[in-house]
């Protein structure tokens, strides 16, 4: 099966963010993140597995307390009921993945 980005509707998560589901399949989802410079994503945690990968831009992430500055290249990963957030230092854009897929990312 194929997507397209462009076909991935944009779902605002909170001002400043947009979430693009990519594509989903029965164990994996992979999602992607637009973020304008100085969105926080507030903490939280959900029974999935989470990681990431940072596409441009750069961004601050905070995983179970420890807190690092990533940019293009870096990833991260937050195991499955791990508090974690994030601050964008700047216009940045991440790829996420999430095993098993997110139902509530399905749904527009």
């Amino acid at each position: 099966m194929f997507y397209r980005l462009n076909e991935a509707p944009g779902v605002q998560m909170l001002p400043g963010l947009i979430r693009r589901t990519l594509v989903s399949g029965k164990a994996l989802m992979i999602c992607r993140f637009d973020l304008e410079s100085g969105v926080q994503i507030p903490e939280h945690s959900h029974p999935h597995d989470q990681a990431g990968y940072v596409v441009s831009g750069r961004i601050q992430i905070t995983i179970d307390g420890n807190s690092l500055e990533l940019g293009p290249g870096d990833s991260y990963c937050a195991p499955p009921g791990v508090l974690h957030s994030a601050r964008a230092l700047e216009a940045t854009v991440v790829v996420d993945t999430f095993s098993p897929p997110r139902e509530d990312y399905l749904s527009l």
